[in-house]
């Protein structure tokens, strides 16, 4: 594991698509602390308030869990980092599980509460994020072309582009890595047990997924999205999420069943069998170990692809319903006329590119890395 971190750190692509993946995933994380409507740090005459803690815990979007998730991982995150001086790990993983309860709490006890206060007008004195507009509020003209006020202009209802690009990330984000987990495991168990049974199972197995195969993929998300559509989810983040997880695992699933066919008839395999290992013990702890390799890649070049297609289906309009930030959803905006809306295409367009260019990069690394002698 060590040689192969030390393989991968010497690529130059590696260190392309980590600056890259930091460069979203940070201000996704940091959103709240970011871009926001509601003062950071309020003094009064009474006390210190933090007016944006309410929204926090309970955000007042349609995409609630989601943003629960971020900002619990904003929480939590740092705690972790300064758990790893720690060098008992039994002492470590105690403490983190604690602290992962306990920072759960708020999430699960408040209630969203609907403040519609102008605290830019009536908070004299108020700490704001950078970005002093959430992505939901009308800030501004629309279609209003970057200034000093609006950095990256306004969309067509006149909200903050740079406010909703910052909680885009946390949408495309949340689509790549849920949804190609979801790829993966089921992928990587139906590819596993297809290679490992052989015969009949084998042969039943793949005839199936080859069936599946047939179906276009895209149009088959286009299909279910659209009658998910019309039963109006409010969660249409969970849906897309879903939609494109349990689609996107056939490809996968060859991928895994000939690294696993590979495996089998090697002397280990055998070896345990004589031993009289149970079948899922060697699957669990021998065969699938030496197989994660071209799992883990795969998996860093289906987050690149979750989220172009996650993009792709809000640009068509059945992919996150607005008024949730999507980067495909600002790219829509400017369909009208595209060159008079520049903003609309570019800053979404770029925001797109670097997410796509810093998982293949990365992707691209871990292949080197992991195969040195190809």
């Amino acid at each position: 594991m060590n040689r192969t971190l030390e393989r991968f750190w010497k690529l130059r692509s590696a260190y392309i698509g980590i600056f890259g993946i930091l460069l979203l995933a940070l201000p996704a994380l940091a959103a709240p602390l970011l871009a926001n409507g509601r003062p950071l740090i309020w003094v009064q005459s009474d006390g210190v308030t933090f007016p944006f803690l309410a929204a926090f815990f309970a955000p007042d979007s349609p995409e609630y869990f989601i943003e629960q998730l971020f900002n619990w991982l904003l929480l939590f995150l740092p705690c972790w980092g300064m758990m790893q001086f720690c060098r008992r790990k039994v002492i470590r993983r105690s403490v983190l599980s604690v602290i992962a309860v306990l920072l759960l709490l708020p999430f699960l006890l408040a209630e969203p509460v609907v403040d519609k206060t102008d605290y830019r007008r009536t908070a004299p004195g108020a700490v704001f994020a950078p970005i002093p507009y959430g992505p939901f509020e009308l800030a501004g003209t629309p279609y209003a072309t970057p200034d000093r006020e609006h950095w990256l202009g306004c969309d067509e209802v006149g909200r903050d582009v740079a406010s909703r690009l910052i909680y885009g990330a946390r949408v495309s984000l949340a689509v790549g890595i849920i949804a190609t987990a979801i790829t993966v495991v089921i992928g990587t168990l139906v590819g596993l047990f297809a290679g490992f049974y052989r015969g009949w199972f084998d042969l039943t197995v793949m005839r199936l997924v080859e069936v599946l195969l047939c179906f276009p993929t895209f149009l088959l998300l286009l299909i279910l999205m659209s009658m998910l559509k019309d039963r109006q989810f409010e969660q249409s983040i969970l849906v897309v999420i879903a939609v494109i997880g349990l689609t996107g695992w056939i490809g996968l699933t060859f991928l895994v069943r000939g690294e696993t066919l590979k495996q089998r008839a090697l002397p280990y395999i055998q070896s345990c069998e004589v031993s009289g290992i149970s079948p899922w013990r060697t699957m669990t702890f021998h065969l699938l170990p030496n197989i994660t390799g071209p799992i883990l890649v795969s998996f860093t070049f289906g987050i690149a692809g979750a989220i172009g297609v996650e993009n792709a289906l809000s640009f068509l309009g059945f992919g996150v319903q607005p008024p949730t930030a999507s980067w495909g959803g600002l790219l829509r905006q400017a369909c009208d006329n595209p060159l008079a809306y520049w903003h609309l295409t570019f800053f979404p367009g770029l925001a797109l590119f670097i997410a796509v260019l810093a998982f293949n990069f990365t992707g691209e690394a871990l292949r080197k890395a992991l195969t040195p002698k190809a």
